[in-house]
């Protein structure tokens, strides 16, 4: 069994869901029912910078809003998958199109729906504030809650441990 900083060096792809990891759980509704999501900055920034390094990001999503579409194709993001009920599907689509090993991938999700994604990635991780399924089943878990920062920390962990955690300030 591998350690977390090994797995660490092992990743070569990432996979997000949105709602509880890339913004927080509870967000005001606009008057005809829909979300409105907040999105962290500092996430942003990992985000495309991954993406500037070459890493392939995917966005999985219950959501269905081109507000999110927006939000992750202007950093770059090309594989956003939208309206994922189940995630599973979209997920293996990403992997063969883009020619991933599962194992390759870190994958951050906090509920049930990101549960068998979780089971199937090299390195399964949440955010502090994932239910407790999702946590007994993440290899690593956050000490920030979903929409406050913990796609950063997790991208940042990964790139730090291949050494390209911002090369243009060094």
């Amino acid at each position: 069994m591998s350690n977390f900083k090994e797995d660490l060096m092992k990743v070569k792809a990432f996979a997000f869901d949105v709602d509880g990891v890339l913004s927080a759980e509870a967000v005001p509704m606009f008057p005809n029912g829909e979300p409105m999501r907040m999105a962290n900055i500092k996430d942003g920034y990992a985000l495309q910078l991954a993406v500037k390094l070459g890493y392939q990001i995917a966005i999985i999503t219950g959501a269905n809003t081109e507000a999110v579409k927006k939000r992750y194709e202007s950093l770059g993001i090309q594989n956003i998958y939208m309206g994922a009920s189940e995630k599973m599907p979209p997920f293996t689509s990403w992997l063969e199109e883009n020619n991933i090993q599962a194992e390759d991938v870190l994958y951050m999700g906090d509920d049930l729906p990101d549960y068998p994604v979780m089971k199937r990635v090299g390195l399964a991780t949440c955010p502090k504030d994932a239910v407790e399924e999702i946590k007994s089943v993440s290899k690593y878990i956050s000490n920030k809650k979903g929409g406050q920062g913990c796609v950063r920390d997790v991208v940042e962990q990964v790139l730090r441990a291949h050494g390209k955690w911002a090369l243009e300030y060094k």
